[in-house]
């Protein structure tokens, strides 16, 4: 068996190193002994990576292990490309019930189809689908394209919910899925509650399946999204609670109708604060989400809110990054309670 030898002191960095460039034996046992660590590799490493991390190689008996073999090395094992492009496959990727969403890197644009398949089969999913760019528009449509099979639309389980739609006209976000517990974890018994952005209902299923909430009024713009949205209402059994509009949340009737607001979009939720300020009743709470530019928040939230306020009185109760957006861009999350 090939094994590094490695200082004891520097063995997690190499490790970690070696690790990283696919050529340590997981199937085989690492060591320690007289002060090195004897990792088992695949093949010979090159002079220069023996250099730069100044450890050597010896021959030696080691003890084998089980262990579980990772998706990329599965996939790896089965895809028919070169051995020098194995080390670029995906290591991440968003799994929608029976869709697979990928980003494929440069050095296997002409591989991809071999790539897509190669992980369908491993991960047992009928279609995979490649992001190639962001998600576009008021409507946040995404732009994917289909690398293997060809149905799209899906049926996702998640927190106890089912959420169908189609991956090819609509996005769906999985790091929003602490937010949606936090969600569902609330105490809504006998709440009136507004969801200014409904899409397929992303919060106000987990709101309407474990809140107790006694009414929720959806709104949703995007036509696609809506009828997704009236599906998913009854693939829950939450009719009673549930009552989907198709519009602009801007022209929703009435004034301090409702106990609290969800304003689960981004990019221009502020434009809608002052509405949503409009139809919050005393005592309400309004769930205000934006992404920010970390430079300038929180004060530049803050000010949205105080001006879409007008002379209510009102307090900002809780502030938490939901997901990191973009490089020094974050989706936020602001908690305001309206006190009259």
């Amino acid at each position: 068996m090939i094994l590094a030898k490695i200082p004891k002191d520097t063995g997690e960095y190499v490790r970690k190193k070696l690790f990283k460039m696919g050529i340590v034996r997981k199937d085989y046992k690492i060591f320690e002994e007289n002060g090195f660590i004897y990792l088992p590799l695949k093949d010979v490493p090159d002079k220069e990576t023996l250099e730069k991390y100044e450890f050597t190689i010896e021959e030696g008996t080691v003890e084998s292990r089980e262990y579980r073999k990772t998706p990329q090395e599965l996939v790896a094992e089965n895809v028919e490309i070169d051995d020098c492009l194995k080390k670029y496959l995906p290591q991440r990727w968003e799994r929608l019930g029976k869709v697979l969403i990928i980003r494929i890197p440069p050095e296997l644009e002409e591989q991809r189809m071999k790539v897509a398949e190669a992980y369908a089969k491993v991960l047992d999913v009928n279609c995979v689908v490649r992001e190639k760019g962001h998600i576009q528009g008021i409507q946040r449509i995404p732009d994917v394209e289909v690398l293997y099979g060809n149905d799209t639309e899906t049926v996702h389980f998640e927190n106890g919910i089912y959420y169908k739609l189609d991956v090819s006209k609509l996005m769906f976000s999985s790091g929003n899925i602490d937010e949606k517990l936090r969600m569902s974890a609330l105490d809504c018994t006998g709440e009136t509650i507004i969801d200014m952005f409904a899409g397929i209902g992303y919060f106000t299923l987990p709101l309407a399946v474990h809140t107790n909430a006694s009414k929720i009024i959806a709104c949703e713009l995007n036509p696609v999204s809506y009828e997704y949205l009236k599906y998913n209402i009854k693939l829950n059994n939450v009719e009673r609670v549930v009552t989907p509009i198709l519009g602009d949340n801007m022209d929703l009737e009435g004034e301090r109708i409702a106990d609290r607001i969800i304003m689960g979009y981004v990019h221009t939720t502020h434009l809608h604060l002052k509405k949503a300020f409009a139809l919050i009743k005393s005592g309400g709470i309004i769930h205000y989400h934006d992404t920010y530019p970390l430079e300038i928040f929180p004060d530049a939230a803050l000010e949205h809110i105080r001006k879409a306020a007008g002379e209510r009185n009102y307090t900002v109760t809780n502030i938490h990054e939901v997901k990191s957006y973009s490089p020094g861009v974050s989706h936020m999350v602001m908690d305001i309670t309206v006190e009259d």
